[in-house]
C-alpha cells in the first residue's frame, strides 16, 4: 500500500499502527452490524416501524465511527491529551444540561434530543476521562510538587457524582473501576488499595439500602425464585436454544421476546442465532484486544502512555465483561452496551474515540522523534 521509504503522514500511520489489534477492532465493528440484522428487525416491528430501520442506522454510525477511529489514531499525544481536556470539558457540561433538559427513560435522565440522533453524553466522557487521568498520575510521578492525586479525586468524584444523579449505577461503578486499575497501574499503596476497596463495598450497601432501582435487581439476581427475571432466562433459554452451531441466520425464537435484544441483550442473540462457537470467536476478539493493548503499556517507557492504554483498555475490557456477565445471568442485570457490538450511537463513536487513541498511543515511534524521559529531559527515541 505504502512504500517503506514514503514519508507523508498516512505512510507513517500505516507502517507504525498495530495493525493485529486494528484488524481485531474492524471485525468487532463488521461483527457488530451482522448482529444488528439479526437482533434489530423484532424490535423494530414491535415499534412500528421498518424492520431495517436500526440496521440502516447502525451502518451510518458505524461508518462515522470508522472515520473518528481513523483520524484519531493518526493523532500524536501532545494532541491526545488537548483533545481529551476539550471533550471531557464539553461532556461535563452537556452531563449537567442532561439533569435539566434530558428526556426520561426508565427513570434515568441520560440523553440529550438532538432531533434525529439521542446524545448520551457520559459515553464521551469516559476515554477522556482515562486519558486525563492517566496524564495526572504521570505528572504526579514527574513533579511531586503538583497536586496531581487531589486532582485526580476531585475528577472522578465529579464524574461519579453527576452519574449518580442521573441515576446511572452501571457507568459509575465502570468509572471507578477504570480509576482503580490506572491507580494501580501507576503504583499505588497498600493503604489506597484498602481504602478505595472500603469506599467501593461501602458505596454498594449505600446504594443498596436508599436505591430500590439498586435494591430490585440485586434483590432479583441473589433470590431469583422471589422475583421477575424474565430478561436474564429468555436470555439463557437463548443460550439453550442456540447451542453449539446455532439456530442459523434468521431463525433466532427467543430473540423476538428478549427486551433490547439489539443493545443490552445482543450477545444473547448471537448466541442463538450463530452458536456458542461464534460467541466464543466475540470472547476471543475482545480478550486479544485487551490483552494485546496491555502487553503493549508494558513495553511502553512513556508513563503517560503506559497508564492512558491501560486505561483505555480496562474501559474496553471491563465494560465488555459486563454485558457479556449480564446475558449469561453471572451479576444483576445493567443497561451496558456490548462494545461496537450493540446498536448505539452515542456507545459506537466514543469506543472508536477511546480505541483511536490506543491505536495512536501504540504506534511504533519513527527514528528521530523525541521522548520524554522520567527526569523530564528529551532524549532521542531508538528504533522499536
Amino acid at each position: 500500500m505504502f512504500a517503506r521509504t514514503d514519508r507523508g503522514p498516512l505512510a507513517t500511520w500505516w507502517w507504525t499502527v498495530d495493525k493485529p489489534m486494528l484488524a481485531a477492532i474492524i471485525a468487532l465493528m463488521f461483527g457488530g452490524l451482522v448482529l444488528s440484522l439479526a437482533g434489530s428487525p423484532p424490535v423494530a416491528d414491535k415499534l412500528g416501524l421498518d424492520p431495517f430501520h436500526f440496521v440502516l442506522r447502525h451502518a451510518v454510525f458505524l461508518a462515522a465511527a470508522l472515520c473518528v477511529l481513523l483520524a484519531t489514531s493518526l493523532l500524536d499525544r501532545r494532541a491526545i491529551r488537548r483533545v481529551a481536556i476539550g471533550v471531557f470539558a464539553v461532556g461535563i457540561v452537556l452531563m449537567v444540561a442532561t439533569l435539566f433538559a434530558g428526556f426520561e427513560i426508565k427513570g434515568a435522565r441520560r440523553w440529550l434530543n438532538l432531533g434525529a440522533f439521542a446524545l448520551q453524553p457520559s459515553e464521551f466522557v469516559k476515554p477522556a476521562f482515562a486519558v486525563i487521568i492517566a496524564w495526572l498520575f504521570s505528572e504526579a510521578e514527574r513533579r511531586p510538587d503538583m497536586p496531581a492525586h487531589i486532582i485526580a479525586v476531585g475528577l472522578v468524584g465529579l464524574v461519579v457524582g453527576l452519574l449518580v444523579l442521573q441515576p446511572d449505577f452501571g457507568q459509575t461503578m465502570l468509572i471507578v473501576l477504570v480509576w482503580g486499575a490506572v491507580f494501580f497501574a501507576a503504583g499505588m499503596s497498600w493503604r489506597w488499595i484498602v481504602g478505595l476497596g472500603g469506599l467501593g463495598v461501602g458505596g454498594i450497601v449505600a446504594a443498596y439500602a436508599m436505591v430500590p432501582h439498586v435494591r430490585s435487581r440485586i434483590d432479583r439476581f441473589l433470590n431469583p425464585e422471589a422475583h421477575d427475571t424474565y430478561q436474564t432466562d429468555t436470555a439463557i433459554e437463548a443460550f439453550l436454544r442456540g447451542g453449539w452451531l446455532g439456530q442459523g441466520p434468521g431463525e433466532g425464537t427467543v430473540k423476538r421476546a428478549l427486551p433490547d435484544s439489539h443493545t443490552d441483550f445482543v450477545f444473547a442473540v448471537a448466541a442463538e442465532e450463530f452458536g456458542i462457537i461464534v460467541c466464543l470467536i466475540i470472547v476471543a476478539l475482545f480478550s486479544f484486544v485487551v490483552l494485546r493493548g496491555l502487553m503493549r503499556a508494558v513495553n511502553e517507557d512513556d508513563d503517560f502512555a503506559r497508564l492512558a492504554v491501560t486505561g483505555l483498555v480496562a474501559l474496553f475490557g471491563i465494560q465488555s465483561l459486563i454485558n457479556m456477565a449480564v446475558n449469561l445471568s453471572l451479576m444483576p442485570a445493567k443497561g451496558m452496551t456490548l462494545p461496537f457490538i450493540s446498536y448505539g450511537g452515542s456507545s459506537l463513536l466514543s469506543l472508536a474515540y477511546g480505541m483511536g487513541m490506543v491505536l495512536a498511543l501504540t504506534r511504533r515511534r519513527p527514528r528521530g522523534e523525541a521522548r520524554r524521559s522520567p527526569a523530564g529531559r528529551v532524549v532521542p527515541a531508538q528504533p522499536r
